[in-house]
């Protein structure tokens, strides 16, 4: 391709363009034939459409459709989640399919009909679909982000099937990171046609139906009999209040409940909604076009030509003539990967059509079963499901099995076999599972002459190293031959292990084919195949082992032998790209071993099955048992591979709702103006369960977010130039190349903001970062900003940003990337190291026992993932002068600091303005300020609006996120003769991974070392932290800010010290917690007037009673002692949660409320909306201030220019702050209405009160403002003992107040862990909060806040794992660099994570006299509940140890990944493929990053 003005527009000269003639002499079209929600695409739009041109893009920037979000860019969060529609003539109806729109080329969907969120439904005329109805009414968005996307994911699982298991099964595609996921699968089941509120359980039977309901064990019948109880008992849920007012005082909600929400609405005629997606399909669709097409682009974008060939001769003619220089797509999942992040450019595509019959068909043959190499692997899977039961039953079950859990819905429902063979991933679940049925290839390619020309390859010797495979640039894989399985005897298991269940690529993957022939008493194995996947660069059969089987006896003693062997021939070293090398080698030995197990299991059934069918199988006689497996080993072979996926499922109960009064109550004129309005009162708005204010928008994609505002004319796109390499000099920057590229503007570096006089300088405590590193500065970590690409377009402002040749110094000095590294250089923020000591008196007396102990402790870091990555829009007005800067931040007032900063200008003419994020969890707090003053710099200098939007692999690498810790500790116990346990003496050592600029890691220690006591009290105690400074990107908040990683190590200690006492944790806990009165180390009073309310003993007691703790201690051990190989664990966890900002200036707030004379009011105040619900809550404290409904008053967005010198949303105190300045704000309004109401009548309303004051000349507007009491925060570290001080108040209380009260709370959670493959699966969690111990502002919001929180702490606790480039991953290059970039490597837990049974209860009947409305703060305190799935998981990893006669204590570090879980357990297969004895596997530990 060459480069060519034309009429001044720089364009690239496809030489394609001289072959559109003769193409279109052959039949070709040159226009895509495009529908969107109904409607044909005019073609003037259609023609833009360009062929590496997702769907995406052109939904959101040719169709102006933004409700479908970009989250990931590679098919891995569901955001962008669009339906697909077309029309098959072989079954004579419309078939739908959800798709990620990031990764389907917008040509792939000639022909079809596509629905976007916006199609679904929209709140305009109040026209929202069901499924958005019951998303708003269940609470099932938070921040909303991710919610377009699933609403059509379910909508598109309705169009085919709207059954509960259906949904269950598929919904898979989509992640979510605020809600927990269970008020989502409340809303979707509640829709389902089949639902019939009755609890299924995993054997499909209703549990009440059941005929072993009597001595049935399973958790859900055992779940379902008590709540039978429950319905048939009456209700004893009232208190003695209560029953006086006749209401009760608690409410509860469960699943239950929600299934029969709609039966008499939605679910009275469901075809009236569930036919929408047929009716809107367009006529002209029903004979969509039949002849090929071909669309050669000439834009600078290098996008190729694309060719959509509908006949096998078309195609493979296209294939010789192209010889090379073209690429089949399909899905686009693989390619779209290709040409996104390794920036490929493909001259030209080639996208069969569906109307070519052999490569989209599966049929049934005598001897196999053809599959068309295009065929959509949702297409194999359900056509595999029809198969079960079937002649290819024994070859259709695993390929179904696989195909369950390979990918996503969404991807399964493009991508293809075919695809995925020729691709030759080395850790592919399906290429294995091919080789070892010796699976054939069709190879097809065509001659000059176009003669077709087949030939046959075996799966196993295609793949001839890596990514490379048997087949010529002119060849097709045309169909794959599966061979049929014998009807006895021969038996397929497939194996997968990966970080997550769904939706996540294998660590190692397996299939496994065994053939048996009776002979002589037992059973000889005639024939074996073993393949994997995720051992090598390929997929590999292991010969070795295969010949070592043959011709042996199926037994227990031969499997054992051929472990030996297979661990011979799969040995990884020790630096294998992607690690966990004994973890593979484990794995593959385990599959073995469970492959013996399903063998034996298999070969029962057969037997039965000749027993039970004598004459069909009259040839089998005398046949010889199957091999005794003691039944406590029989559930080795399980697998959640066929495992019916659980129905999530709980209970939520919230006090009655009420208004409270709290903090407010202290106000004297607030109590004045409440007597204003003197009207009957209707309910209470506060304690009102009210749904998100922006839920409907959510649903219906009409909310906006910053990369949703439309762009003024003339706007830029911008992306960062960031430095590859670390721990060198930043020699020079070039951007010649990069300015020639065509559409690129501009580069601005460092100079040009000196040249602009602005300040390069950022940090928001120590100023040690830059807005652009300059030139002979050292870079600090792997891709630092140095410079900023403008351009016309997003594409091309990439290209130019990659263009840019930016060199470096040489490395000199190895860099320190991990705390161990930098404890060895002393490297640390040594001004942020800070301590705390408590001693008082130990008293030993005779015949106590002091037990002492001492250790390290390990937590990982965790990326926030939230679902919208930083995004900033700048538009410089009046010339340049002024500046409005649309930003996704929680700190406004930061924002407009630094960006006024670096672009030099007052900070009174820059606005901020942020409606809503799409999360944030802290990320946002700081780590937004450097692309958003890119953005502003850009837009200065260049006098046009700018863009900047980080694609999810650079938020990642940039914006840092949760503190890795590393913990040494040394502790005792006392032991009393009674056997009571008594706490003693703890010292630890906190080190934190803080990166490479300070950021907010002091203060982030300082509030783990104001945790790190848990809610326990220890007589002697110190502690002392610091953070490290490492090349890792800056580390910064994340909700709990440095609490969690505290609390996880008190609790760690408490778990070794009752390994060395003898006695259960529990117990240690329980007799521990801080009692009324006692102190704090750092000197706070566990008491009303002090704290607040101490609950945490009456809790954990509650919590204990209500799970009927020690009968399930009693269930768990009896399941243990039945199972080898599966084992659970309880846990029951407390905790305790500072609620205030340390740096007591911070605790401030202001508010701005104008009232209308309509009556309605209008707030903003200095909050910022993430999904919490803060503006929701803001409001109803409003509504219930001035007695009006909650639809009369409104929050727009949160800005600079309304409310000034804003704090950062952040600490969970933000409705702590803005509901008081807010309520401040109303109480000076009402205040001043006060004359007029007294001349009015008591039946006036508002509106007629506000039009009266109005033409008083009553100001009607009100600025509030909140500050928390001195007494009640701050705290000085440095502050020395004053002489006058009073010896009897707690040590350190001379420092400050650190916290103004703290939230408390329990969890209870039951775990069953796979002792072979360390899968873990959360069986049932309970979580008790005193969040707002029964004075909630908005129950509803708060238990979606308590849910979110579990989730993502279980997720932090359990696979969320950070990679870096350090010495345990040396394959990761360069040293300091991030891998974990993305959700293809990164997990964040999925729609099948959550606990199977998710009961939250909030605590009633407790007062907190320190915040609005006695309510309490819950987006943090939550969080750490959830690492009870990690302690539960440690019980039952205690339990397999103990099955394998290893005893004692065991240091697990956090995350607890299927890795650590499995190489924990230390059985004998640990101890083989490490090759030491017990006692070193024992103490082995797997690799990680801290």
């Amino acid at each position: 391709m060459k480069l060519k003005a034309i009429k001044g527009t720089l364009t690239y000269e496809n030489e394609d363009v001289e072959l559109i003639s003769s193409f279109q002499q052959r039949g070709y079209r040159t226009s895509p034939l495009l529908h969107i929600n109904g409607k044909e695409v005019p073609i003037h739009l259609a023609s833009k459409a360009r062929p590496d041109q997702t769907l995406l893009t052109f939904l959101r920037e040719v169709m102006g459709l933004t409700g479908s979000k970009l989250g990931c860019a590679e098919g891995g969060c569901g955001a962008c989640t669009v339906m697909v529609s077309r029309y098959d003539t072989s079954v004579d109806k419309v078939l739908h399919y959800s798709v990620n729109a990031c990764l389907m080329p917008i040509l792939a969907t000639d022909g079809f009909h596509v629905t976007t969120v916006e199609g679904v439904g929209t709140i305009r005329g109040d026209e929202l679909h069901p499924i958005q109805e019951a998303m708003v009414d269940m609470h099932g968005s938070q921040c909303g982000f991710c919610t377009p996307g699933i609403v059509v994911a379910i909508y598109s699982l309705f169009a085919n099937n709207p059954s509960q298991k259906y949904l269950e099964e598929h919904l898979d595609g989509n992640l979510c990171r605020c809600t927990g996921y269970r008020p989502i699968w409340d809303a979707a089941k509640s829709l389902c046609t089949d639902n019939d509120s009755i609890t299924h359980g995993p054997c499909g039977t209703a549990c009440r139906e059941c005929p072993e309901r009597e001595v049935c064990d399973m958790e859900c019948n055992v779940a379902d009999v008590a709540e039978e109880k429950k319905e048939d008992a009456p209700s004893k849920k009232e208190d003695t209040q209560s029953k006086k007012e006749g209401v009760p005082s608690t409410c509860c909600s469960s699943s239950v409940d929600k299934l029969s929400q709609y039966k008499d609405s939605f679910l009275k005629n469901p075809d009236a909604w569930l036919s929408q997606p047929d009716s809107m399909f367009p006529e002209k669709l029903m004979s969509p076009p039949s002849t090929p097409l071909m669309v050669v682009d000439r834009s600078f974008n290098k996008s190729g030509t694309w060719f959509k060939p509908t006949t096998l001769s078309q195609f493979l003619s296209l294939l010789h003539q192209f010889n090379g220089e073209c690429k089949i797509v399909v899905g686009n999942t693989e390619v779209g990967i290709e040409t996104k992040f390794k920036h490929s450019v493909i001259p030209r595509l080639i996208a069969p059509s569906q109307s070519i019959d052999s490569i989209f068909s599966i049929s049934e043959e005598n001897d196999h079963l053809r599959i068309g190499s295009c065929t959509p692997l949702s297409t194999i899977q359900h056509k595999c499901s029809e198969m079960l039961g079937g002649d290819f039953d024994r070859i259709a079950k695993p390929i179904h099995d696989m195909l369950r859990w390979f990918a996503s819905t969404q991807i399964r429902n493009v991508a293809c076999l075919g695809g995925n063979l020729a691709t030759a991933s080395p850790i592919s679940d399906m290429n294995p599972m091919m080789a070892c049925m010796n699976a054939k290839l069709i190879i097809a390619s065509c001659n000059d002459e176009g003669v077709v020309i087949r030939r046959k390859v075996a799966v196993p010797d295609f793949f001839v190293s890596y990514r490379t495979v048997d087949l010529k640039p002119n060849e097709l894989v045309e169909a794959i031959e599966v061979p049929k399985a014998a009807p006895l005897f021969e038996y397929i298991v497939p194996f997968k292990q990966a970080r997550r269940r769904e939706d996540d690529i294998s660590i190692v993957t397996a299939g496994m084919r065994i053939i048996l022939a009776p002979s002589d008493g037992a059973y000889t194995i005639t024939e074996c195949s073993i393949a994997f996947g995720g051992l090598a660069p390929k997929t590999i059969m292991a010969k070795e082992t295969e010949l070592f089987l043959k011709n042996k006896v199926l037994s227990m003693e031969t499997f054992t032998a051929a472990r030996k062997v297979l661990i011979k021939e799969v040995q990884l070293p020790d630096d294998v790209p992607g690690g966990q090398a004994q973890y593979r080698m484990t794995l593959a030995s385990s599959f073995l071993h469970k492959f013996y197990y399903n063998v034996v299991e298999m070969v029962r059934s057969d037997l039965v099955k000749i027993s039970e069918n004598a004459e069909t199988y009259s040839n089998f006689t005398n046949l010889p048992k199957a091999p005794i497996i003691d039944e406590k080993e029989q559930c080795a072979g399980d697998s959640f591979m066929d495992e019916v996926k659980p129905s999530i499922q709980g209970t939520q109960v919230f006090p009655t709702p009420k208004s409270y009064n709290g903090l407010e109550s202290k106000n004297k004129e607030g109590s004045i103006a409440a007597g204003v309005l003197k009207a009957k009162k209707g309910k209470d708005e506060v304690g009102s369960p009210a749904t998100h204010a922006s839920g409907p928008l959510h649903c219906t994609g009409e909310a906006l977010y910053t990369d949703d505002v439309p762009l003024p004319p003339g706007s830029l796109h911008a992306s960062l130039i960031m430095a590859t390499t670390c721990n060198t000099e930043l020699l020079s920057i070039d951007s010649t190349i990069s300015l020639e590229t065509p559409g690129v503007i501009a580069v601005y570096t460092h100079k040009d903001i000196e040249q602009l006089g602005g300040n390069n300088i950022l940090g928001p405590i120590m100023h040690d970062e830059f807005v652009f590193l300059p030139i002979g500065e050292r870079v600090h970590f792997v891709g630092q900003v140095v410079g900023v690409c403008i351009a016309e377009t997003l594409e091309a402002s990439e290209a130019g940003a990659r263009s840019t040749n930016v060199k470096y110094g040489k490395v000199v000095e190895k860099a320190i990337v991990s705390i161990e590294d930098a404890i060895e250089a002393q490297s640390f923020y040594e001004f942020a190291r800070h301590k705390i000591d408590r001693s008082s008196p130990s008293i030993v007396t005779d015949g106590d026992e002091v037990f002492e102990v001492s250790g390290t402790f390990r937590c990982g870091g965790q990326e926030h993932f939230y679902l919208e990555t930083n995004s900033t829009l700048a538009v410089p007005s009046d010339a340049g002068t002024d500046l409005t800067i649309y930003c996704s931040t929680q700190a406004v007032t930061k924002t407009q600091k630094y960006c006024a900063s670096a672009a030099n200008m007052h900070a009174s003419k820059v606005v901020v303005r942020m409606k809503r994020m799409g999360g944030g969890f802290g990320g946002k707090e700081t780590r937004n300020v450097f692309s958003s003053c890119a953005a502003s710099v850009a837009a200065k200098l260049s006098g046009k609006p700018v863009r900047l939007t980080l694609g999810r692999d650079v938020d990642m690498a940039l914006s840092g996120g949760r503190h890795a810790f590393i913990a040494k500790y040394k502790a005792s116990v006392i032991v009393k003769k009674d056997q009571s346990v008594k706490l003693n003496s703890f010292n630890v050592k906190l080190y934190s991974n803080g990166g490479s600029a300070f950021d907010l890691s002091g203060p982030i220690m300082d509030r783990a070392l104001f945790h790190v006591d848990g809610p326990y009290y220890w007589p002697q105690f110190h502690a002392e932290g610091v953070p490290a400074k490492t090349v890792q990107p800056p580390h910064t908040a994340f909700r709990g800010f440095g609490g969690p990683q505290g609390l996880a190590a008190c609790e760690h200690v408490i778990d070794h010290l009752a390994d060395a006492c003898g006695i259960a944790g529990d117990v240690i806990r329980k007799q521990n917690m801080y009692s009324e009165g006692q102190s704090t180390p750092f000197g706070m009073i566990m008491g009303e007037q002090f704290a607040g309310k101490w609950n945490v003993p009456t809790m954990f007691e509650k919590l204990c009673n209500a799970v009927d703790y020690d009968s399930r201690c009693r269930a768990v051990e009896e399941f243990n002692a039945k199972h080898k190989y599966k084992k659970r664990g309880i846990n029951i966890l407390p905790t305790k949660f500072g609620i205030a900002f340390t740096a007591k200036y911070m605790n401030q707030g202001g508010a701005l409320v104008h009232l209308y004379t309509d009556g309605t009011v209008l707030v903003s105040h200095g909050g910022t909306e993430m999904g919490q619900g803060l503006h929701t809550k803001v409001c109803q404290i409003v509504a219930q201030a001035f007695e009006i409904p909650l639809g009369d008053v409104y929050v727009n967005d949160t800005s600079s220019d309304k409310v000034a010198n804003t704090i950062p949303t952040a600490a969970s105190s933000s409705t702590d702050m803005y509901g008081m300045a807010a309520l401040d704000a109303c109480t000076q309004i009402l205040k001043r209405l006060e004359p007029v109401r007294k001349k009015m009548s008591e039946s006036a309303s508002l509106k007629d009160i506000a039009e009266a004051a109005f033409f008083d000349r009553i100001d009607l507007s009100a600025h509030g403002f909140f500050a928390l009491d001195n007494s009640r925060c701050g705290y000085d570290w440095n502050l020395e003992k004053p002489e006058n001080f009073p010896d009897d108040a707690p040590q350190n209380s001379w420092k400050g107040h650190a916290f103004n009260y703290f939230t408390q709370g329990c969890a209870y959670t039951e775990v069953e862990i796979d002792v072979l493959t360390g899968n873990h699966k959360t069986l049932r969690s309970d979580v008790l909060v005193d969040v707002t111990v029964g004075r909630s502002i908005n129950p509803a919001l708060d238990i979606g806040q308590i849910e979110g929180a579990f989730i993502q702490g279980m997720g932090w606790s359990t696979m969320e794992e950070l990679i870096y480039g350090d010495d345990d991953h040396t394959w990761v290059r360069p040293r300091g660099r991030m891998f974990t970039t993305g959700p293809g490597t990164y997990k964040i837990p999925a729609f099948n994570d959550v606990p199977e049974t998710f009961n939250v209860s909030l605590m009633e009947n407790v007062d907190n006299p320190f915040a609005v409305h006695s309510s309490k703060a819950i987006g943090e305190p939550p969080f750490f509940l959830g690492s009870s799935v990690y302690y539960a998981i440690k019980n039952a990893i205690k339990a397999a140890r103990a099955e394998f006669n290893v005893d004692g204590y065991f240091e697990m570090a956090i995350p607890a990944t299927s890795e650590r879980i499995r190489m924990a357990c230390t059985d004998e297969i640990v101890e083989e493929c490490l090759a030491s004895d017990k006692k070193t596997a024992a103490s082995f530990q797997p690799k990680g990053s801290f």
